[in-house]
């Protein structure tokens, strides 16, 4: 089941032991807040919900109720309302985590009351009607802005700059099997804003990753300290979850 030691190692850590209230630290937390055993993962831009096969089953041996969003991609308010179906569908408070441009669909969709904690990885954090672009700017351009090639009014990673940029670091045949389910991204996907941002409200955590070529780490490091993140730094390139999935498996379930 989850591990409630690390639950409350982490109040412990960050400072918020007394949300929790005097006396007994475990029966007031346990009072007051109902575990949680549900996390619903939601991927980026490039991505299909199999970017989380490494991660599902080792959040599932520890006794939690998984689920990976379906992301359309085709503009945020409809990844946001396929995030916001599954978690209509959360039987208790939720852990809602993020990879890349998800960042922007749980900083919308993570004001669903059944959201407990938000997690990002190597992910947007947009804040409300905030230009991402304009900010992602100010930072060095990653270098697999460079592959991706429009047509017909959606975009997709060339070969070459998936499995050189998106994918550094992953098994070249793991690599090609996530370049063959790719998922297309509307023209238009990146310049939709959000209105809100549950990071705001919402307890959050950040995975950056220092050798991201899709996401620059600087931005990363940048939009972590913004959140108030509790953060951490993996030496991975921007898929994480498929090359370190136990340390990221692990992230996610102290955030539980």
């Amino acid at each position: 089941m989850i591990r409630r030691r690390q639950f409350h190692a982490l109040v412990a850590s960050t400072g918020v032991a007394g949300l929790v209230g005097a006396g007994d630290p475990e029966a007031a937390a346990v009072g007051r807040h109902p575990p949680v055993r549900n996390v619903v993962l939601v991927h980026g831009a490039y991505a299909d919900g199999s970017c989380w096969s490494e991660v599902i089953p080792r959040l599932q041996a520890a006794g939690l109720t998984v689920t990976s969003v379906q992301n359309p991609l085709t503009s945020l308010a409809d990844d946001v309302a396929a995030t916001n179906r599954i978690l209509d569908l959360q039987d208790g408070p939720t852990v809602l985590v993020a990879h890349s441009y998800g960042g922007s669909v749980i900083s919308q969709a993570g004001l669903h009351p059944a959201v407990r904690s938000l997690v990002f990885l190597s992910a947007r954090a947009p804040a409300p009607g905030e230009d991402y672009g304009a900010l992602a700017a100010q930072f060095p351009t990653p270098p697999a802005n460079a592959g991706l090639v429009y047509q017909n009014g959606f975009g997709a990673l060339t070969e070459k700059a998936f499995l050189t940029d998106f994918a550094n670091g992953v098994s070249p045949r793991q690599a090609r099997l996530l370049y063959a389910v790719q998922g297309r991204i509307a023209q238009t996907l990146f310049g939709d804003r959000t209105t809100v941002a549950a990071w705001q409200s919402k307890p959050s955590r950040y995975v950056i990753t220092t050798a991201d070529r899709t996401t620059d780490p600087g931005l990363q490091q940048y939009v972590a300290a913004r959140m108030h993140a509790k953060s951490i730094e993996i030496a991975s390139g921007h898929l994480s979850l498929v090359t370190h999935p136990r340390t990221v498996a692990n992230f996610i379930l102290d955030a539980c």
